[in-house]
């Protein structure tokens, strides 16, 4: 009987050994790819910042992206908003802005860019290229010629940068039949941290993105939450630690959708919604995300 708990002992020790020595192995493994793909951040200024605010307008979208004073703003709201967003973005202290991106021709998107144009100087102006016959659109075309801008159109998969946050073009496209289709879709890195803009895209668009480098910490969600995007494949390849859904209250779509908030929650990613939350704010050190929320006076509803 001594004998076979001797054995026992032995057999758990020779176990245990085995087991240690592979976590060792796995350890070593985990912190030299983790060493080999990180970007180094031991010389950053302690002057750094980055910050992307969510803005609440309702039911619409606008973010707004600083990093070290320089400022890009992806979308500005419904018509509106225009007055509130440009009022906001003062007392902040905004100068200029070094792009500005107007991510599809809906009214709920680029409503207040016209506001925005006539107000703050613009380096490059992003919008997609099919011309629409609404006067939203046509507002802000007049805004841009008024104040000598020009109207760019991004290639998929260009990039440009801002200080230290780059900015990658995923997704555009020329459909004038379907214009959510041809929002630009942006993924913005800065340094070890990653942020989806998915604006207004299609299940299509997300099935296109599906072979690219979608894995990202926070994922503003397609089309303020609707069923008809945000497919299981795609939330489970971006996996994102934060969702953001920027929406209105007690919207006429009943936005967001339960079996959206149902895929997001399956894969634990923590929701927040402008509805419910006001403004998000997200601030960065590069490798880890804070995140706050208030309210703005930027919501005309």
């Amino acid at each position: 009987m001594k004998k076979t708990v001797q054995k026992i002992i032995y057999v758990i020790v020779i176990i245990g050994c085995f087991i240690y020595l592979n976590q060792n192995e796995i350890k070593r493994f985990y912190d030299h790819y983790i060493d080999n793909h990180k970007v180094e951040l031991k010389n950053l200024s302690k002057d750094e910042f980055f910050q992307i605010q969510f803005i609440d307008v309702g039911q619409g979208e606008s973010i707004f992206i600083e990093n070290n004073k320089k400022y890009v703003l992806v979308d500005a709201g419904n018509n509106k908003d225009g007055n509130k967003l440009v009022k906001y973005f003062q007392e902040l202290g905004i100068d200029s802005f070094q792009y500005v991106i107007g991510t599809h021709a809906h009214e709920d998107h680029i409503g207040g860019m016209d506001n925005i144009i006539r107000t703050f100087p613009i380096n490059h102006y992003y919008m997609p290229s099919p011309t629409v016959d609404n006067m939203t659109y046509q507002g802000v075309i007049k805004a841009l010629q008024d104040k000598n801008i020009k109207l760019e159109t991004p290639n998929i998969d260009s990039t440009f940068q801002v200080e230290n946050t780059k900015f990658q073009i995923l997704s555009i496209t020329d459909d004038e039949e379907d214009l959510n289709n041809t929002s630009i879709i942006l993924k913005v890195s800065y340094y070890n941290t990653t942020f989806l803009l998915m604006s207004d895209a299609t299940e299509e668009i997300e099935r296109n993105l599906l072979e690219k480098d979608i894995n990202s910490d926070v994922l503003k969600v397609s089309h303020h939450g609707s069923k008809y995007s945000s497919i299981a494949q795609f939330i489970n390849k971006v996996h994102p630690k934060y969702a953001i859904i920027q929406v209105g209250k007690n919207n006429d779509y009943y936005f967001p959708h339960k079996v959206t908030l149902d895929k997001l929650e399956r894969i634990g990613s923590k929701i927040y919604r402008t509805d419910l939350n006001g403004t998000i704010i997200i601030t960065s050190n590069g490798n880890d995300l804070q995140i706050s929320t208030k309210k703005t006076d930027t919501n005309q509803e």
